[in-house]
């Protein structure tokens, strides 16, 4: 036990000392800011500040349509509408669109009771624009055709009123609450992508010390006082308590960074909420999900010679995580279908799933119990493969790891 936890300590303290330590844990908050920052500014000046013209057939079809443009302050959009528009008409402002005196135009025909309507300007990816022009026209002509059926304004008015939909979602015990579709999704998408990014990254941290301590002979000085079984774990102690420790200070960066852009990005529409059990959850699945994958990691660093081969059999060591990833819609949609349920509880793309089921709905706990006890014996499995391999493969060299090859290790150790 001695050796073991001085061989933690030493992983833990040569790569908290490190300077990709230093740079990783200070840098990804800083360009999470930076890009989140990026992101509000882009917001507010998408589709600000535009000057439209509106070529329609009619003055009030025209005006009704600029009306509704006009209704969103915060755009600063200028309107000109040309009504009754020409064929004249519209071969000038073709050249004023040209010539960028203004930014689009949209025009109207109206020909056997059918409208047909198109939008002009010298950018193909102006979407907030035609958006708003697409909502603006199609208002405009409901209630052109429900006023001349003899509708009041009044009443038009209130038919076409705009209803907003609160979501609420019902908890185990029945009661509802308000609850937000999109931070749902983003709550257990963060959590998801966290996770397996410092699990593949702190796996690879292993398999590279590995690699690293084999091709430099240390391992024959450090086995004459410890036995492998102790490096291994010692390894895995010390690594998995680095990625414990950078995503700690990650957290409290996010918290200071979600403080401070809170009012821009959420504006009381997108509520991101943690519980307790969550809280707990997610530390306990990076734990099991880290040492499944680096003791996978150990047992595949320990047949290869050098760096090169191991990142030849890297993606196919994360190729559950992948999967876990293209499920995401699925999981998020559903999260107690069959295929939800299954993934959950496969060890494999357990820890990802999970964390995206908890923001869709927290699973019920006999799942989650399953799921834990699965991983804990499959990590048990590969720790005890892994184990016996490394025993004999960090010792091995100029010598290629065949199939055969390793099922001689695994009898040898």
């Amino acid at each position: 036990m001695r050796n073991l936890l001085l061989v933690a300590r030493r992983e833990y303290l040569e790569q908290i000392r490190g300077r990709a330590f230093r740079v990783s844990t200070i840098l990804v908050p800083t360009l999470f800011a930076l890009v989140i920052f990026i992101a509000i500014l882009s917001g507010r000046g998408s589709g600000v500040g535009k000057r439209i013209v509106i070529a329609a057939p009619s003055p009030v079809l025209g005006n009704a349509i600029r009306d509704e443009m006009l209704k969103d302050k915060d755009a600063k959009t200028t309107v000109d509408v040309i009504a009754p528009a020409t064929a004249a008409d519209r071969a000038d402002l073709l050249k004023k669109v040209q010539s960028k005196t203004v930014d689009g135009m949209l025009w109207i025909d109206i020909a056997g009771g059918s409208t047909k309507a198109t939008y002009t300007s010298q950018s193909s990816g102006d979407i907030v624009i035609s958006s708003r022009l697409s909502g603006a026209l199609n208002h405009a002509i409901t209630m052109e055709r429900m006023t001349a059926r003899g509708m009041s304004q009044a009443e038009v008015d209130a038919l076409l009123k705009d209803v907003s939909i609160d979501t609420l979602q019902l908890d185990k015990q029945g009661k509802e609450m308000k609850s937000s579709g999109i931070g749902s999704y983003l709550k257990g998408y963060i959590m998801a992508l966290l996770l397996s990014m410092t699990t593949m990254i702190y796996g690879m941290n292993v398999a590279r010390s590995i690699i690293q301590e084999k091709t430099s002979r240390i391992f024959e000085v450090m086995l004459a006082t410890a036995k492998p079984s102790d490096l291994l774990a010692g390894k895995l102690i010390g690594v998995g308590a680095v990625g414990l420790t950078q995503i700690g200070i990650w957290v409290l960066c996010g918290v200071a960074i979600g403080s401070v852009f809170a009012a821009q990005l959420l504006n009381g529409q997108l509520a991101i909420h943690f519980s307790w059990i969550e809280v707990v959850l997610f530390p306990t699945y990076f734990v099991l999900g880290y040492l499944l994958y680096a003791s996978l990691f150990a047992g595949l660093s320990a047949s290869c010679e050098t760096e090169q081969e191991l990142q030849m059999y890297t993606p196919l060591a994360a190729l559950p995580i992948w999967l876990s990833f293209s499920l995401i819609w699925l999981v998020i949609n559903d999260p107690n279908s069959a295929v939800s349920i299954g993934a959950s509880l496969f060890p494999a793309t357990a820890p990802i799933i999970m964390m995206l089921r908890f923001g869709s709905e927290m699973p019920p706990i006999w799942q989650i119990a399953a799921s834990i006890l699965i991983m804990i014996v499959s990590i048990w499995a590969v720790l005890w493969v892994s184990a016996r391999l490394y025993r004999v493969g960090i010792l091995m060299y100029g010598k290629r790891a065949t199939l055969p090859e390793l099922m001689r290790w695994l009898r040898y150790s």
